[in-house]
């Protein structure tokens, strides 16, 4: 009986021994650590710690590898977990539950080289790790056997490890982003390259911890701007220091990968100055954010006036002379003297405002059209204006301007913008002087003098634009949109002019046909006009010949004229002694009367009948008077 019952005990333990033995064995996978837990211990783990490192109960900081462990089942408790695998493109967050707790206002554990990738708890506790987000990341690709209670690690999808706050997991599974506030691609590589848009962009840092930053400062740089300091006092040119001052720090830090080396060398909280580049980034999203913004890019024609909000204190370079607000020299605050060119700039926006200035010349038009090279002059209207008569004109107009690029520093500085230049100065200076022109002058005068309007105005828009640093290369009117009723008038007086030109032209038709004819009678007419040329020359000739011949007469005359009148005068003085001596022979009466009796008889002509009857009683005359009439008809005869 007792051997029954000692056989069947035996076998019952080995039965129970066999079973111990088989649950104390443990299969441990080629991907898998074992988490072992100690169900009894005379020690216990205090407050702080989760995990026995001298055989206290609870979890053991041993971990069982692959293969097949042995651990005494019921003593012994495992449970299998994975290793830590990083996918591709993700990061993983490693968070200490075990160790140092962090100090007041610290939001990650001091990382010391000697932690690798936390692989050696023992190693860690010993060095003085602390507990909550650790400072390095994962890079894709890691694979570790991680303790599962003494580290999480988190990534975009998948959360390793054991949590002990059980608030962390959603609904008793994983830890996920949203439970720390953060998204799913925070926990992915950073990547900066070339925008859908084919833009050019850079990295804006803000990091979470770090010493508060200076006073007055709203970035970090790393020591600040001693080096600028250094630079001028050394006569370093302008130049140099924007290349010190574009040139980043990353390389001290790993471009913020490593965050301890950022700390280390004295990077702040806040706004970082020196943005990321081209690549992609494991940062840690607990204490890095990067936000993807442009880079400042310079096209040819263009240079960028730099306000800098960071800096030195400003130190005005302008001159006395200059009214219009400073200019520093780079690496202070306030608008630098000294623009940039034509180039790609990783400038951080936050720190540095980039002002454009088109520095080719600029066509801006007052029309209904924009310019698609700078659409500048989009507010830019058709200037209406009203003539002394009252009369309305819209005047289309094109002014050409150019800023040099030494002094677009001076044109920021006076109107802030260059659309502030366009749209408030140009605008309205331009629109203002032709108004003025246009109302203290008549229609008709300012169509007639379009090229002295003009003219007047270039001379006026350059001199206002010479006070903003400005040049002015051309105002030119365009076109002219006349009133209708002006337009009437115009038409019905360029008709008149035009019927007028008609006339004088057809007035000169018909001199010109008159002009056609005389020369083709003159050619009809060559023979009698030749006869007659030579008739001509005979009857000038012939009278020459009468004129000769007339002076010879004359002469010949003039000549026997005096000879005659030397004769008569010589007769009549014989005949005055005559009639002298006569009177005094005769007396007066009869010696008129026989000279008159003479006279008559000389003449030829009868005054009497040749008959004479006379009545009686004639006496002695009446016979003298017979005997003279037949005397004087005798004679007659004769």
């Amino acid at each position: 009986m007792w051997m029954i019952i000692l056989a069947s005990l035996a076998g019952v333990c080995l039965t129970g021994a066999a079973i111990v033995c088989l649950l104390s064995i443990h299969r441990i996978g080629p991907s898998e650590v074992g988490l072992i837990t100690k169900r009894f211990s005379s020690r216990k783990l205090d407050n702080e710690n989760l995990i026995a490192f001298a055989g206290e109960a609870g979890y053991q900081a041993e971990l069982l590898m692959p293969g097949l462990r042995f651990r005494l089942w019921p003593l012994y408790g495992v449970e299998k977990f994975p290793w830590v695998q990083i996918p591709a493109a993700q990061i993983g967050v490693v968070l200490a539950q075990v160790g140092e707790p962090l100090p007041v206002g610290a939001k990650s554990a001091v990382y010391k080289p000697a932690y690798g990738q936390f692989a050696d708890l023992d190693l860690f506790i010993r060095e003085g790790g602390q507990k909550g987000v650790q400072r390095p990341v994962l890079p894709p690709g890691t694979t570790l056997p991680l303790h599962p209670v003494a580290f999480l690690v988190v990534t975009r999808d998948t959360t390793f490890g054991l949590p002990v706050n059980p608030e962390l997991s959603a609904a008793g599974g994983p830890i996920i982003p949203a439970s720390f506030g953060m998204r799913h691609e925070d926990f992915e590589v950073i990547q900066i390259r070339r925008g859908n848009d084919a833009r050019d962009i850079v990295g804006i840092v803000n990091t979470l911890e770090g010493n508060p930053l200076p006073s007055g400062d709203i970035s970090s740089r790393l020591n600040g701007f001693a080096d600028v300091i250094e630079m001028e006092e050394t006569g370093s040119s302008d130049q140099d220091i924007i290349e010190v001052l574009l040139g980043a720090k990353n390389d001290l830090h790993n471009n913020y990968q490593d965050f301890q080396a950022f700390l280390d060398n004295g990077g702040r909280i806040g706004l970082q100055h020196d943005p990321l580049l081209y690549g992609a980034y494991t940062l840690n999203p607990f204490l890095v954010r990067v936000e993807l913004v442009p880079m400042l890019v310079i096209e040819q024609g263009q240079v960028a006036v730099i306000k800098s909000y960071v800096g030195l204190p400003p130190r005005d370079t302008s001159g006395s002379e200059f009214k219009f607000g400073t200019l520093v020299r780079p690496g202070h605050r306030g608008i630098w003297q000294e623009p940039l060119r034509t180039g790609k700039y990783p400038i951080n926006p936050y720190c540095y405002k980039a002002e454009i200035v088109p520095t080719a010349i600029l066509t801006l038009n007052w029309a209904e059209r924009i310019s698609a090279a700078h659409h500048l002059d989009a507010k830019l209207e058709t200037i209406t204006a009203k003539s002394a008569e009252g009369f309305v004109f819209r005047i289309d107009l094109q002014v050409q301007i150019h800023v040099p690029d030494t002094r677009a520093p001076r044109v920021i500085s006076t109107v802030g913008t260059i659309n502030n230049l366009v749209d408030e100065v140009l605008q309205a200076a331009v629109g203002n002087h032709f108004r003025d022109t246009l109302q203290s002058m008549p229609a008709i005068s300012f169509i007639e003098k379009r090229r002295e309007v003009q003219m007047e105005a270039f001379e006026r828009i350059a001199e206002l634009l010479s006070i903003y640093f400005v040049e002015t290369k051309g105002v030119y009117i365009q076109d002219v949109l006349f009133p209708q009723d002006l337009v009437k008038v115009l038409t019905e007086r360029e008709i008149a002019k035009q019927e007028i030109a008609t006339f004088e032209q057809q007035r000169q038709a018909q001199d010109q046909r008159i002009r056609m004819e005389q020369a083709r009678g003159t050619a009809d007419m060559q023979a009698e006009l030749a006869k007659s040329a030579v008739g001509v020359t005979i009857k000038t000739n012939q009278a020459s010949a009468r004129r000769a011949e007339g002076e010879g007469e004359s002469y010949y005359i003039e000549q026997t004229g005096k000879a005659k009148g030397a004769e008569v005068r010589a007769v009549g003085l014989a005949k005055a002694e005559a009639y002298d001596a006569q009177v005094k022979s005769f007396g007066a009466n009869a010696t008129a009367f026989v000279n008159a009796i003479d006279a008559l008889s000389k003449s030829g002509n009868r005054f009497v009948p040749e008959i004479l009857v006379s009545g009686s009683g004639g006496g002695a005359f009446d016979g003298l008077a017979a005997t003279l009439m037949k005397f004087l008809g005798e004679r007659k005869a004769s």
